[in-house]
């Protein structure tokens, strides 16, 4: 089934909350925020713009009538400053105004008096000062201090990964209405609206029942709008509360990504200890999280790098402890992978350290350590049903690794100029939220009279096509055509208290639940036609429209069905909620199983550099992916494509900068460089594993969303052996994104 959006994607018919028609009276939201990172505030001189004409209310943390917070996990961020700034952007008051020009000239009026207080910027320097968002976590299996005495090889090293800019096609917003007694509509660009309501109800300071949240859809999300999609649509709220007429806030581009945080940049040290036999005996890290000026998903993202810190390979002696250090950059975020991103990409550093001393292929290091059954993870969850070393030597197989490699070695002997690199990449990926009260999702459906289906989840589409797998879901259960299905808005009223759309788990979560609501409503579907066609509910089953019986296809139509249900006044809507069985974590012994399954894979990373200039193509990528048994191929190939071309940006070319004063430097488009038609791999060929699934996934078809943006971290490592084919003197560092400007740096660095 192709996704069923993209019929009126392409025809630029598909809404999005900057499509929607204003009502007549409706009025344009700005945001006024801090010139300066950190910083005392002195005076706000609000006159001027207030009385330009046009301009309707000017509204601070002064016209809070709840409470001015909208922290989440940890209650440190307000919506609007009151006494301190503590990052460049953020917002300190909210420009009501009749146009959007007229806006834009009210808060040039605005003139700020600050007190400017010293800037951090990085966790090096936060961790030194001890400025930290919470308490450090930490993992422990085994015993790493005596294992380290017993390995025959030690290696130490640092390693850093920058954050990464979001650049969803759609920048956030929100389009706020009032309704009835004083309720809110707020149509939002959100991956979570039940967060949206929630902080709402907080700040505005009335029950959660008053604000409706409405999301048709997103233009993207990559996780950048899970939590920091919610205060644009509190302000917007607020202003509603106070004018009772709709207002709208749309951030331009520029203001998106100066006000809005990143993926986390990660300063991490490792220690790993291997014997002879190239087995990684013990392994220690370090990660100091750049977390920003508030915690934002910070500490959850923290705990998730813990979770991955081993990746794919079965270490028994590990110690690894996260800091989440507070700085004044914007509040970073979640970010495609969750923090299991940056964790991956210190281990793999590690491997290709130790291998680089020791002086063989890295891949040899990696092979040796694979995952296998019963396997324990750090954090105490027993490996099962484990495809690491399936996906690696299926990989190795299949492309024919023994010939990429001797091709490289021959090419590189006959050309100068140009030198390639090829590198392994094995992902494993718990799937399920590790905050285990947020792993439940609720479905309503409703069959209408003349046989139609709507279908109601808490899943938000923001272009991973889950609309098009909870059809696929109900259209398999209930035996119709597509046709005959409507996936609705996510809709707080329809479907409440939901978990937001993240970590994967949307399509097993809201899946489940559609599954069980269809397969109820299909019980009594089954009795009626039974009773219809005087035949034994055994023998009955729903398929291509109509009603079968003993695999034979009778005279009886769905269609029918339903009005005979009608008839007999049979309930034809229903409500079921999934919560995820087995899963557990405690996290005062940092131990349990914190994950419903794992998703496994390997990619095969071809690059070639030119050695003159330091550019480089990704030649090809080559991937085994464990699938599951997938229930739509196209869309979840499509996935993996998509992921890996935002690893590989994240790891060789997107480079967020700031200045020492916590401006951001990487502003625009032309400062900051995402991958483009040119920069994408040449050839992608993916693979699926032959596997029989899991049960714990919605139709044994496992989650595609975050585990192929690791693939990308091959990219770093197939460069880096590009480089070193030409300079042999050049000295491996661990420091991404791996740049053309490194590149060059790299290529021509002396003997030291």
């Amino acid at each position: 089934m192709k996704n069923i959006d993209s019929f009126t994607h392409v025809r630029g018919e598909s809404l999005f909350v900057d499509d929607l028609i204003l009502r007549q009276d409706a009025l344009i939201g700005l945001c006024f925020d801090s010139p300066k990172a950190h910083g005392k505030i002195k005076s706000v001189d609000y006159s001027k713009a207030e009385t330009l004409e046009g301009v309707v209310r000017i509204f601070t943390y002064k016209d809070i009538l709840g409470e001015n917070q909208i922290g989440g996990i940890i209650p440190d961020e307000p919506l609007w400053a009151e006494n301190e700034v503590h990052f460049w952007g953020q917002p300190i008051a909210f420009i009501v105004a009749e146009t959007e020009a007229i806006a834009k000239k009210a808060k040039a009026l605005i003139s700020i008096e600050l007190e400017e207080l010293p800037v951090i910027t990085t966790a090096k320097e936060a961790k030194e000062k001890g400025s930290f968002i919470n308490a450090p976590r930490s993992f422990e299996l085994g015993d790493t201090t005596n294992a380290f005495l017993a390995c025959d090889y030690v290696f130490e090293g640092e390693t850093f990964s920058n954050g990464q800019e979001h650049l969803y096609l759609e920048t956030q917003g929100c389009y706020a209405i009032p309704q009835e007694n004083g309720t809110i509509k707020l149509i939002s660009s959100t991956q979570g609206p039940t967060i949206v309501q929630k902080t709402a109800a907080k700040v505005l300071g009335i029950p959660m029942h008053k604000i409706e949240v409405d999301v048709i859809r997103l233009g993207g999300g990559f996780g950048g709008k899970e939590d920091q999609a919610t205060p644009w649509a509190v302000m917007t709220a607020v202003a509603v509360q106070h004018l009772n007429r709709p207002v709208k806030y749309i951030l331009n581009r520029h203001d998106d990504m100066r006000m809005t945080g990143k993926r986390h940049p990660y300063t991490s040290f490792y220690k790993i200890g291997l014997t002879k036999d190239l087995k990684i005996k013990a392994f220690e890290a370090e990660f100091l999280q750049n977390s920003g000026a508030a915690a934002d998903l910070s500490p959850a993202i923290a705990e998730r790098t813990l979770f991955h810190a081993t990746n794919s390979y079965f270490i028994p002696n590990v110690s690894t402890t996260v800091f989440s250090c507070k700085t004044n950059l914007p509040p970073n975020t979640a970010f495609r992978g969750f923090g299991g991103p940056q964790g991956m990409f210190v281990i793999e550093s590690a491997i290709a350290d130790a291998a680089d001393k020791i002086g063989l292929n890295k891949r040899h290091i990696q092979e040796a350590n694979l995952l296998a059954e019963n396997d324990e993870f750090s954090y105490g969850q027993i490996a099962t049903q484990v495809e690491a070393e399936k996906t690696w030597f299926s990989a190795k197989e299949k492309f024919d690794l023994a010939r990429l490699e001797q091709e490289a070695t021959a090419f590189n002997k006959e050309n100068k100029r140009h030198k390639k690199g090829i590198s392994l990449m094995p992902v494993t990926f718990g799937i399920s939220f590790t905050n285990t009260q947020m792993n439940h999702a609720r479905a309503l459906i409703h069959i209408y009279q003349d046989g139609s289906v709507g279908v109601s989840t808490g899943a938000v589409e923001m272009g991973q096509s889950v609309n098009t797998k909870m059809l696929q879901v109900a259209q398999s259960v209930l035996g119709i055509s597509p046709a005959k299905i409507k996936l609705e808005t996510t809709n707080t009223t329809r479907v409440a208290n939901t978990s937001p759309s993240a970590a994967s788990s949307t399509a097993d979560l809201n899946g489940k639940a559609v599954e069980m609501a269809c397969n109820s409503l299909l019980e009594r579907l089954i009795k009626v036609a039974a009773k219809t066609l005087s035949v034994e509910e055994k023998t009955i089953s729903f398929q291509e429209d109509f009603v079968f019986v003993d695999g034979e296809k009778s005279s009886l139509a769905w269609e029918d069905v339903i009005n005979q249900a009608m008839i007999h006044r049979v309930a034809l809507s229903e409500n079921a909620h999934y919560a995820t069985p087995k899963i557990h974590f405690d996290k005062t012994k940092e131990k349990g199983h914190p994950f419903a399954y794992h998703v496994y894979g390997t990619a095969i990373t071809a690059v070639t550099v030119d050695c003159l200039r330091g550019t480089y193509e990704i030649d090809a990528v080559k991937i085994v992916h464990d699938f599951g048994k997938s229930m739509n191929l196209g869309i979840d190939l499509g996935q993996v494509e998509g992921a890996l071309a935002q690893g590989i940006g994240w790891m060789t070319m997107e480079e967020i900068a700031y200045g020492e004063d916590g401006r951001l430097l990487s502003n625009a488009l032309s400062t900051y460089k995402v991958p483009d038609i040119f920069s994408a791999p040449k050839t992608v060929e993916t693979i699926p594993l032959e596997t029989e699934g899991n049960d714990m996934a919605i139709q044994k078809s496992k989650a595609v969303g975050e585990p192929p943006l690791m693939y990308g971290i091959g990219a770093y490592f197939a460069i880096q052996q590009a480089v070193k084919a030409f300079n042999p003197n050049y000295k491996l560092k661990f420091h991404s994104p791996f740049t053309p400007e490194k590149v060059l740096m790299g290529l021509y660095e002396p003997l030291s």
